[in-house]
């Protein structure tokens, strides 16, 4: 199994091109079996949940080809076409949605136009419950007789969907894209209240739109979609990453340099720029990025407390964690989306940092430094937050377990480098 070795306390400097967002890829991906024509989806990085639903949707029958990559070596995102044109299979099997929760999106896609759907209940980070079944009883309102058969969804949906109201009891990111996807084939207008407003959710949206669907009310909690009897192909960029923008925002920031880090926007992370500058960090637009370095009178604590789209994301948690650990004072972290998210707490204990976490809080209190130590990473979030830590840390860290990385972060030894970093991947 492969590990990391950081040598740390050395400061960031230069420029970061920020990948396409992962999150806003696999929606994107699974909107493919909406249509027999080419969907043509650029700046799509390369990770290994990108692969995982390529895989996924290669099983299911669609023909996918890489037509040239974006910027060159695959450093800007690379271009796949899409074409579910053939016999579909609508089983999405157990091995396969089991290395990714994001897999159960052909569960609306497949129901919507082919009238069926066998999908196996999903896997992914162990992070909490995340139940699908807010997706399952929104597409029972419109018209889906749902099955859980051996841990597998089966819906049937013979006479097609139906435009229903559906409010979701809360907000559900997976759960309102997998509800537009079904929607944009359904007869009649169907309308989704309390729907996500994340930006992948928006992406997802204008993507379907250049697909021929019409939808009211994106970026907002409410959207209107007038189903379609067909959408046809299209070509869509996907959206910058903003966790990958934020995360690198802190690296720079706790290890006292300047990242330009390139392609990302403001508007994206305003909740994490707000909580940053709370913490003396200094974020300004510039050179078609974003440039961040660490305030002159050094990092300061603060509180933050996790929360839907617009509100501080749940993705940025642990790295901001890991900011706090070295800043002035004491700061809160209040975790309201998901209940296993301070699993990274033991290991950056390991490397000096003191936090203390009562029930769905942490109390974080500054340390004049971290220092290298071995941990183990937990899941995505967690194993780069590990890696923010050996960046600020005196001494040699090494993570393993860093197969979570690959699923979130593209060439991240690279990337971060090319800055200044001392870091290595070790083969297993």
């Amino acid at each position: 199994m492969d590990r990391i070795l950081i040598r740390g306390g050395k400061p960031l400097n230069g420029t970061i091109h920020i990948s396409g967002a992962k999150n806003a890829a696999l929606p994107l991906m699974a909107a493919s079996l909406l249509t027999d024509e080419t969907l043509s989806l650029a700046n799509l990085p390369h990770l290994a949940d990108i692969s995982t639903m390529a895989n996924l949707l290669s099983e299911l029958g669609v023909t996918i080809g890489m037509n040239g990559e974006a910027g060159g070596g695959g450093h800007f995102g690379r271009v796949f076409e899409l074409q579910a044109d053939g016999p579909i299979e609508t089983t999405a099997p157990y091995d396969l949605v089991r290395k990714m929760r994001a897999s159960v999106l052909v569960l609306g896609p497949l129901l919507a136009r082919f009238g069926r759907a066998r999908v196996s209940l999903p896997g992914g980070c162990a992070i909490g419950t995340r139940p699908v079944d807010l997706h399952l009883k929104a597409l029972a309102q419109m018209g889906a007789e749902i099955e859980l058969d051996e841990g597998y969804v089966e819906a049937r949906a013979p006479n097609g969907l139906k435009g229903a109201h559906i409010v979701f009891p809360m907000v559900t990111v997976g759960g309102t894209e997998n509800l537009l996807m079904a929607a944009a084939l359904a007869d009649g207008e169907a309308v989704l209240a309390n729907a996500a407003r994340e930006p992948e959710v928006a992406d997802l949206a204008h993507c379907l739109v250049a697909m021929g669907a019409q939808i009211e009310g994106i970026g907002s909690d409410t959207l209107r979609i007038r189903g379609a009897s067909a959408l046809h192909g299209a070509s869509y960029s996907v959206v910058p990453d903003r966790i990958e923008t934020g995360t690198y925002a802190v690296a720079a920031a706790v290890t006292g340099g300047e990242l330009l880090l390139k392609g990302s926007r403001l508007d994206l992370i305003s909740s994490v720029v707000d909580v940053l500058r709370g913490t003396g960090v200094e974020v300004s637009e510039a050179d078609g990025g974003i440039r961040v370095r660490q305030g002159d009178e050094g990092l300061k604590g603060i509180d933050v407390m996790t929360e839907p789209f617009p509100g501080f994301p749940t993705d940025m948690q642990a790295q901001m964690m890991v900011l706090m650990s070295v800043a002035g004072g004491a700061s809160m972290i209040t975790e309201t989306i998901f209940e296993n998210r301070f699993m990274h707490v033991p290991e950056l204990a390991r490397m000096g940092a003191q936090v203390n976490v009562h029930g769905s809080s942490a109390i974080v209190r500054g340390v004049a430094g971290l220092k290298g130590a071995q941990v183990m990473a937990t899941d995505l979030r967690a194993s780069v937050s590990l890696v923010l830590a050996g960046l600020a840390a005196s001494g040699e860290t090494e993570i393993s377990r860093v197969y979570h990385l690959d699923r979130g972060y593209e060439r991240i030894e690279d990337k971060l480098a090319a800055c200044g970093a001392d870091i290595e991947r070790v083969k297993a």
